[in-house]
């Protein structure tokens, strides 16, 4: 195992710390009062906070076709999930910068894969937002009427971007403020439902086990295909962990904390949801948290509350993404492969590239609008479950790299089966991503990787002049 305080051999030179505090300041992540390193709460709310962003608003609906079946699925989901942040925690011991399966790939396998990680993430991070905005209007539309017209609707998804963005803007203080009071607020319906509900549970309501026509196997990855853009975010921790205070201790523990409460909210909200409102209803329920509420309580009060709570869901998963966004292309600047200008910081925040991203997310969302077609941004969201793969599956090869080539100081050889196994389930896990993508998605996701390409051919040819 690496000795804490050293660099791994097979990791890139660590940046120089410059003399001068004021640029100390910009390459560490600040010292300043609006730039303060995250505890474990707070980089445990972050990766339970942009796992649980609004989706899980509407997954009871979502896979209530499938029948109880998409509980097994969702099971076969935590498992893969919590092997993934497992292998992330294991991987931020050896080498606790910020970048998290950027810095892992490339200190495995040299430049290039780790520009396809910090691409493909980078490309996750702004679509991500995009949709989030566009979700966050729809429950906006049950509090304030929005979507009546649709250029005010696109101008509350923007607001809604805008607004999580000037708190990255302010500091890494002000990010982890908003990260840890959004999450606390979202919870409280969210538990409210998942285990309130098992008190006005009724078995009569679950329906089918196996309500599909098809196979029992095709079902449950019909749902989990469904699922599986709800889990991304495990890594969060990891790609900040530059901004964490003891990360090779922190990560790993927020990691694995911040995945499985996500999973045990996921689980239980769902089989409260089922067991409050009777299938045939939730099949075509296009607000189940609000029945499920409204069947424990009665009146009409629900909908407000969960829209309400929706609302500040998407806000703080919209916080941390944000600033998640712009931390893979800061490391990668760092070393020369994205543009040099997304390597500034200020108050511990990549600035230039929360504007980027932002301003990015913000033309998506508006063309969105203006194609006035949900199938296509549908697409555009299935294509950020693809790309997430690209940087999971680097990072497990990273892992599985490490265990294979036995490096004493990088390898805990007490603990080689065991992490072996790990690495392979979550390498099942990433590859089950890309098929539960669809073919439109990997086919658009294709195209994003190919551009990437060109991208890194100029920046490597620049990298060669300077030298």
């Amino acid at each position: 195992m690496h000795v804490p305080g050293t660099v791994p051999p097979s990791a890139p030179a660590p940046q120089e710390t410059p003399a001068d505090p004021a640029q100390a300041e910009d390459s560490t992540g600040g010292t300043g009062r609006h730039a303060r390193r995250f505890g474990l709460p707070v980089a445990t709310a972050l990766v339970m906070g942009n796992i649980i962003g609004g989706g899980i608003f509407l997954l009871p609906a979502s896979v209530a076709p499938f029948g109880t079946v998409s509980l097994v699925a969702f099971g076969v989901l935590t498992v893969g999930a919590i092997a993934l942040a497992l292998v992330f925690g294991k991987l931020a011991q050896r080498d606790p910068r910020t970048g998290g399966p950027y810095v892992y790939a490339r200190g495995a396998f040299g430049d290039f894969a780790g520009f396809l990680a910090a691409w493909a993430y980078w490309i996750t991070s702004w679509v991500s937002n995009a949709a989030l905005a566009v979700a966050a209007v729809g429950y906006l539309d049950v509090l304030i009427p929005v979507n009546d017209h649709r250029w005010t609707a696109c101008l509350a998804a923007l607001v809604v971007q805008w607004l999580p963005a000037l708190a990255n803007f302010a500091g890494t203080r002000y990010v982890g403020a908003v990260q840890m009071v959004a999450t606390v607020l979202k919870f409280a319906p969210l538990l409210l439902v998942a285990f309130g509900g098992l008190f006005f549970f009724d078995a009569d309501n679950l329906g089918p086990f196996h309500a599909g026509d098809g196979s029992l196997t095709g079902a449950v990855s019909a749902s989990a295909a469904i699922l599986l853009f709800s889990y991304l975010g495990v890594e969060s921790a990891a790609v900040s962990a530059g901004e964490v205070r003891n990360p090779r201790r922190t990560v790993g523990l927020a990691t694995v904390i911040g995945t499985a409460g996500a999973a045990l909210v996921y689980l239980l909200g769902t089989l409260s949801v089922f067991g409050t409102v009777s299938h045939d209803r939730l099949v075509e329920s296009a607000a189940p948290f609000s029945d499920a509420v409204n069947a424990m309580f009665g009146g009409s009060w629900g909908g407000w509350a969960v829209a309400l709570a929706a609302l500040v869901s998407i806000t703080g998963c919209l916080n941390g993404w944000t600033l998640l966004s712009a931390q893979t292309p800061y490391a990668a600047a760092k070393d020369g492969l994205f543009p040099a200008a997304f390597a500034r910081k200020r108050r511990g925040v990549p600035t230039f590239g929360v504007g980027v991203t932002v301003v990015l997310a913000s033309l998506l969302t508006v063309y969105n609008y203006l194609a006035g077609s949900a199938k296509v941004f549908e697409v555009l969201v299935l294509v950020t479950t693809f790309t997430a793969t690209v940087p999971y599956l680097l990072a497990t090869a990273a892992q599985i790299f490490h265990l294979v080539s036995g490096r004493r100081d990088l390898v805990d050889r007490r603990r080689l089966v065991r992490d072996a196994v790990v690495a392979g389930v979550a390498a099942a896990f990433s590859m089950w991503l890309v098929a539960g993508s669809g073919y439109a998605a990997v086919y658009q996701g294709v195209l994003f990787l190919f551009a990437g390409v060109l991208v890194y051919a100029v920046m490597a040819a620049r990298r060669r002049q300077d030298a």
